[in-house]
């Protein structure tokens, strides 16, 4: 099964693609959607969603998994970052995947073991768990939700079952 990690922001969002078969993980893509810092925040926002958009009908994921937003000291930004993952999970679901979500807190320790590991740690780990990957920050992330859905998607379906 193929699965899509995104690290959701306004600037950069890092995306990452897995195939996963049992156990077994095997890197497919990463890369980051940028978008320019300097356009007004509805442009942004679209520019997001066609860079997300593009990036799922190119990998064909059957699965999407993105990073839960933290509240941030600035409420503004914290803002902004909601508004930008809002579109990063609308570009998966407008294509019918589901979307799944995780806390980074979880995302750090299903790969590195620790809830507050830095992004060097993660993207370390991320890089043993997928050799041959050689992703770094953003990117690196968005494997590492890639890696925790893949880690956790049993119990999801468990959930959603239930329900």
């Amino acid at each position: 099964m193929r699965l899509i990690g995104l690290d959701p922001g306004l600037r950069l969002t890092g995306w990452g693609v897995i195939e996963v078969d049992g156990n077994r993980l095997r890197h497919v893509a990463h890369g980051v959607v940028r978008v320019d810092a300097s356009g007004v925040l509805a442009d942004r926002l679209r520019a997001l969603y066609d860079g997300v958009a593009a990036i799922v009908a190119d990998q064909q994921p059957a699965e999407a998994a993105v990073e839960e937003t933290f509240v941030n000291v600035n409420p503004g930004s914290t803002l902004k970052l909601g508004q930008a993952r809002g579109v990063v999970m609308l570009a998966p679901a407008r294509a019918g995947l589901p979307v799944f979500e995780y806390a980074a807190n979880l995302i750090k320790k299903s790969v590195t073991g620790a809830g507050h590991a830095d992004k060097r740690q993660i993207a370390m780990m991320v890089g043993r768990l997928l050799p041959g990957s050689d992703a770094e920050g953003d990117a690196a992330d968005a494997l590492a939700v890639a890696i925790c859905h893949a880690h956790h998607r049993a119990t999801q379906r468990r959930i959603e079952a239930a329900l």
